[in-house]
């Protein structure tokens, strides 16, 4: 059970934390964080939760990512399950905190692309750009492979793990800065419905997507490092 809690804890914090960002503080004027701030504080949640609770259920905070590591060798089967319930009950609890404080001021908004830190596609967002289904796609599959490559290569016995929360922390900042301008970023299933429950509407009817594309990717980047790139004992 301390793995599901860890699970949920370290979850909540990057629904919380980065969402967070998104909503309270990226368009302030004169002090908004911007672009470069979200990204930042996204990458923040993963690399802070890793160090703190990591050790106790392997820092994933994300459907995605369970399935990257099932894929690589690293995560049983038994166990997606219990940890997906985890992760997704750990980041509604964190919108329904966001949500509160936003009513708060009176501030809950259900209008246009990114609402509530809602992600989406075929839809103006940023530049007044609207990305197509495809691209959309694209870009949660392939960032979310590479994600995976990050994660699976920081964390491999024979790399230096003391580091594998900066450099996978700095990886999700990475990803942000591409593509929150594409998609609002998801990456991670949880995030994403957590987010898409409150707004309903095109968010909730778009959010197949951005569980199918980080989940496929993933999948890809846990076979590609398992098969293409991690080395056996005798190389190693």
């Amino acid at each position: 059970m301390k793995r599901y809690f860890a699970e949920f804890f370290g979850t909540f914090w990057l629904v919380f934390g980065g969402c967070g960002s998104a909503v309270f503080a990226a368009g302030v004027p004169d002090i908004g964080i911007g672009l470069l701030g979200v990204a930042l504080a996204f990458g923040l949640t993963v690399l802070t939760m890793a160090y703190a609770v990591g050790h106790i259920s392997g820092g994933h905070f994300n459907p995605a990512v369970s399935f990257g590591l099932f894929a690589g060798g690293r995560f049983s089967a038994k166990e997606l399950l219990p940890y997906i319930i985890s992760q997704v009950l750990g980041a509604i609890a964190a919108a329904a905190i966001l949500y509160s404080i936003l009513n708060g001021a009176d501030a809950f908004s259900r209008e246009g692309a990114g609402a509530f830190a809602t992600n989406f596609y075929d839809m103006p967002g940023y530049h007044g750009r609207s990305y197509s289904l495809f691209a959309a796609f694209l870009a949660e599959f392939v960032l979310t492979a590479f994600f995976l490559i990050v994660i699976l290569g920081a964390t491999d016995k024979y790399a230096n793990g003391k580091f594998a929360g900066i450099a996978i922390g700095l990886a999700l900042t990475l990803i942000h800065l591409i593509s929150i301008p594409i998609t609002n970023t998801s990456v991670n299933p949880a995030r994403s419905t957590s987010q898409a429950l409150f707004v309903g509407g095109q968010a909730l009817s778009q959010l197949w997507l951005f569980w199918v594309a980080p989940i496929l990717g993933a999948i890809v980047g846990g076979i590609i490092y398992k098969y293409l790139l991690q080395k056996d004992s005798q190389e190693a």
